[in-house]
């Protein structure tokens, strides 16, 4: 059962620097993969934001992608007009966010930095995400979280044949 809950700190200032009031759920149990917090939350996989950060010729990147998806790191070179792109190890996450993986929020971030929002998102009329915590959560509409997160919209997912 989800109780009610405070959004980490920093989570919380942007925010409340942004005017928003969501509400914030908090699970006993951590929320940290897509799977977990579809479970705890009761809603398909792919309505789970995930916010993963990858490294585009060394600068970070946040990447917004549904819990059912893959990045395609080939797609989001092509998209950045980048030579390499890999997925950014814990350090750089953190240093980058100021979250640890599992907890990273699709905006309030340390560093301001480049976001791509695959465009499946937009399939959903509510989409959840990390609240800055492991533990937590918020829904927000998807064309609302890709404004707020200073997202461009991208075809970013790796399709399967």
């Amino acid at each position: 059962m989800p109780t009610p809950a405070a959004a980490h700190p920093r989570f919380a200032e942007a925010l409340a620097g942004l005017g928003l009031q969501v509400p914030v759920r908090s699970f006993p149990d951590a929320t940290r993969t897509a799977a977990q917090a579809a479970e705890a939350i009761g809603c398909d996989l792919s309505q789970i934001v995930k916010s993963l950060i990858f490294q585009a010729d060394g600068a970070p990147v946040l990447v917004l992608m549904d819990g059912a998806s893959r990045v395609d790191v080939d797609l989001v070179r092509a998209e950045l007009g980048a030579a390499a792109v890999r997925r950014a190890d814990a350090d750089l996450v953190r240093e980058t966010t100021g979250y640890a993986i599992g907890g990273v929020p699709p905006f309030g971030h340390r560093t301001r930095t480049t976001v791509l929002a695959d465009r499946g998102l937009l399939r959903h009329e509510t989409v959840w995400a990390a609240a800055g915590t492991p533990h937590t959560v918020f829904p927000m509409a998807p064309g609302d979280l890709v404004r707020h997160a200073g997202a461009t919209l991208a075809d970013v997912r790796e399709h399967t044949a």
